[in-house]
């Protein structure tokens, strides 16, 4: 048989045929659509009864299933065909220090069943990771054997060689080796993806960047951080620490003293979450009126106060007008929360220029529009390049809904890849 470099050449082949064939059905399907033989025939430009081999073939793998009937006018109604959900699942995580977020899902995207852990972080990881997909497989009714895809979101910089995470502050036990211990401990495709990163794929299929296909979202919580996607993809640098902005120097801040103490500096040390909280202290936000309830996550704080988000909220529905006035100096509180953050803007803005921005994390969601609307008008007085400026419209789990995208891609190409050969 003649080889290419890129292997053994199989030009015209039928079997090559009928694989490419098969994976142009598969493919269609999993776009969720339930499709007719007439209709792929038509989407794949081959014969309605070289569709019908290609169905059974996908058929028995257990891959395709016919799920109903669509009305044709005369005659018999025609057979709709669907991917089976159940072919394959995947499995998607938000790590950080405090809590472990997971998810199952099947290969179209629908969720089975989600889990939530308190943990510190510091444990082993492969224990940690497997411990929280058991309970989310039981929850689910799903045996972990039926998983293909996991793909975790770490905070850190992700290794572009190694796949390791690196500067995870906040879980110390995460470092080199982690990504093959759990490769070799699960016996699957294993994911680690910077958080950013994964909720910036959210934002861009479900949230206020939908459709836009050069943006940057700027997460502003425990930590600051930013991903930017251009054209329509994410752009992680050469190193994997693309985005790291908490180390940003910024005007009204030190320069970080030490790359292992970023808040000591930059752009995390004027608006990171520690500050945000001595700002909201300053302009009297930091505690909850008399008499009310902490809210927010739930966590218990005694004496301690509101979180940083809470203080950004009670802010907000202070009744904050747009010329900045507002009881007990939520105005003046917004503006000087927009201005910090409008610093690591400009800076981003002034070198890609990417149309849009989106405020993410604790802050961001927290700020909604009435603190978007503040950094915008921030950036349009010391920059030339005028960005939209947009609160994130994920609210929920945004860096887990990005993982679940990531895992059903993976998934998705695994099946493409095996009915390929």
């Amino acid at each position: 048989m003649p080889t290419s470099q890129h292997g053994p050449s199989r030009p015209g082949t039928p079997s090559l045929l009928r694989e490419l064939n098969d994976r142009a059905a598969l493919e269609l399907l999993l776009d969720g659509r339930s499709l007719t033989r007439s209709q792929l025939s038509e989407l794949t430009g081959v014969s309605k009864v070289t569709v019908a081999q290609m169905l059974g073939r996908l058929e028995e793998r257990g891959l395709v299933a016919a799920v109903g009937e669509q009305s044709v006018g005369r005659g018999p109604n025609a057979a709709l065909y669907a991917v089976v959900p159940s072919s394959t699942y995947v499995a998607a995580l938000y790590v950080d220090r405090g809590l472990v977020s997971t998810a199952v899902a099947d290969v179209t995207g629908r969720v089975i069943a989600e889990a939530r852990d308190d943990t510190n972080g510091d444990g082993d990881p492969v224990e940690l990771v497997r411990s929280a997909v058991d309970r989310a497989c039981r929850r689910a009714g799903v045996s972990i054997s039926m998983l293909s895809a996991f793909v975790i979101g770490s905070p850190g910089v992700v290794d572009p060689v190694t796949g390791d995470p690196q500067y995870a502050f906040n879980l110390p036990a995460w470092h080199e080796g982690v990504l093959a211990g759990l490769r070799g401990a699960l016996h699957k495709n294993v994911l680690i993806e910077n958080d950013v990163n994964l909720a910036a794929m959210a934002e861009h299929a479900l949230g206020a960047a939908a459709g836009a296909d050069d943006f940057v979202l700027m997460w502003i919580g425990t930590g600051v951080g930013l991903a930017t996607m251009l054209a329509g993809r994410l752009h992680r640098g050469v190193s994997g620490a693309a985005g790291e902005i908490g180390w940003l120097p910024v005007p009204g801040a030190p320069v970080t003293p030490d790359v292992m103490y970023p808040a000591g500096g930059g752009l995390q040390w004027l608006a990171g979450a520690g500050a945000i909280g001595a700002l909201a202290a300053e302009f009297g936000f930091a505690r909850p009126a008399s008499g009310s309830g902490s809210g927010g996550s739930g966590r218990e704080r005694g004496s301690a106060g509101r979180t940083p988000a809470e203080s950004v909220r009670a802010a907000v529905a202070s009744g904050v007008r747009a010329d900045g006035a507002g009881a007990d100096g939520a105005g003046q509180f917004l503006d000087e929360l927009a201005r910090r953050i409008a610093l690591g803007a400009v800076a981003v803005c002034t070198v890609i220029d990417p149309g849009l921005v989106v405020l993410g994390g604790e802050i961001g969601l927290a700020g909604g529009t009435a603190l978007a609307d503040r950094v915008a008008a921030q950036v349009a007085r010391i920059c030339p390049v005028r960005p939209r400026v947009m609160p994130t419209a994920v609210p929920s789990e945004p860096v887990l809904r990005g993982a679940l995208l990531t895992a059903v891609q993976l998934a998705r190409a695994d099946l493409l890849a095996s009915v390929a050969g």
